[in-house]
Parts: C-alpha cells; structure tokens; sequence
C-alpha cells in the first residue's frame, strides 16, 4: 500500500505539481533507504516522464529544455562522484535550503516584481538552477521542486510548464541511469517492482492533470510554490 501511494505520488508529480516528489521520496527512502531507493525509483520516474511526455509534450518550450541540459549534466556527474563520499545527513538540509531559498525568492518576486525582472531569464541564473537540479536529481530524486521554481519564475504558463518539465526530466533522467547502474543502485531484481507499480503512475497522472485543469494560473503558481516550501522544510528539518 505504501508503494502504490508513492506510485500515485509520482504521477501527481509528473502532472507539475513538483512538490509532491516529497511523498514518493520519503516512502521510498523509508522502505529500502535513502541511497537505494534513487535507483529503484529512477525507472518509474522515466515511465512517469514518458506518459507526461506522451500527454503534455507538445506544449513544451524548448527553449528551457536546451538552456537548462547542459549545466544539469553537469550537476549529475558532481553529484555522481560525491555519492560514495557525501553523507545524506549533509546533503539533505542543504537540498531543503536550497529549495526554501528559491521558493523565499518567488514569494519575494510576486511582491517586488521589479526587484527580480531580469534576473530569471539571465544565463548565469540558467546555469546555477541547471546545476542545482542535476545534483538533487541525483541526490535525492529531488528536483521537481527546484525546476519547478525556475518555470515559474519565467513566467511558463501551465501547458507549457507539465510539457517542457516532461522533456526536461525525461532526458535527464535516462542520462542518469549509467551512473546509477555504475553505483549499483539499479538492479533486475527491482525492475519487476517497477512494472507492477506502473498503472498507479498512470493514475496519479490522470488526476493531477485533472486538478491542474480545474484551476487558474495563479493558483496552479501559488500550489507550485506551497508544496516546494513544504518538501523543503521537510528536507531541512528530519
């Protein structure tokens, strides 16, 4: 039952409300630990990413996809060869800040617009973000609430946000499976697990995409950024 939940999770994550990765993670890092549970999970994040891709694709801007791939190329390799060194009780507060620092940051931008209205389409700022999100992906599976923020903070309306994260995440993450193959966390054994939890992925979509339809640009924004708040104190905090 837990599994199935974090199934349902992952498809209501792969539909944009990116804060909810905060379900699948914990119930995954619960049952099989934190490290193993990046790779038993990646496979059923690229099933996710490819039904989104399959629904929401082609309203995807790609312009984010390519600004964004090859600092977090980077991001996956640095975290890569940190794995085997870096503690997770290092790693997880410093993810949370970072995702509390940049929901802070868009709270700020709503209320002093003028503060903040070149920053998020500088390429430095590309470049910080991309690599932010390689090395949560590879941490943690934690970046949907990273790259979430950064679509906001350009101004992506909702079609455009669930289809460029699609490509985006979708790419990424199979660039990720060598790496955690090389670091064993992928094993046969566990792909059997992956197929059975399929249709709850499929489920999770369907609603989240339901809920996403039901409402505003506005409120699809404030949800984004209250679930991110919350994965990120979660992160910080236990």
């Amino acid at each position: 039952m837990l599994l199935a939940t974090a199934a349902f999770g992952i498809g209501i994550t792969k539909s944009g409300f990116s804060g909810v990765s905060l379900v699948h993670v914990l119930i995954f890092a619960y049952v099989f630990g934190a490290k193993a549970s990046t790779g038993i999970v990646l496979p059923m994040l690229i099933a996710g990413d490819t039904m989104a891709m399959l629904m929401f694709g082609q309203h995807a801007d790609w312009r984010y996809v390519r600004r964004m791939f090859p600092p977090a190329f980077l991001g996956v390799v640095a975290a890569w060869l940190l794995m085997d060194v870096m503690s997770e009780s290092f790693y997880r507060p410093t993810i949370g800040c970072i995702i509390l620092a940049l929901a802070v940051m868009q709270l700020a931008r709503k209320f002093k617009e003028e503060w903040f209205t070149n920053i998020p389409h500088s390429p430095w700022f590309a470049w910080v973000m991309g690599i932010l999100v390689g090395i949560t992906t590879m941490l943690a599976n934690a970046a949907g609430p990273v790259y979430g923020l950064f679509l906001i903070a350009i101004g992506l309306p909702k079609k455009e946000f669930v289809g460029t994260a699609a490509w985006f995440f979708l790419l990424l993450n199979l660039i990720k499976i060598p790496f955690s193959w090389n670091l064993g966390l992928i094993r046969l054994e566990t792909l059997l697990l992956n197929v059975v939890l399929l249709p709850g992925i499929y489920i999770g979509l369907i609603a989240g995409a339901k809920i996403a339809k039901r409402i505003g640009q506005r409120e699809f924004e404030a949800a984004i950024i209250v679930l991110a708040a919350l994965a990120g104190t979660h992160m910080l905090l236990f």
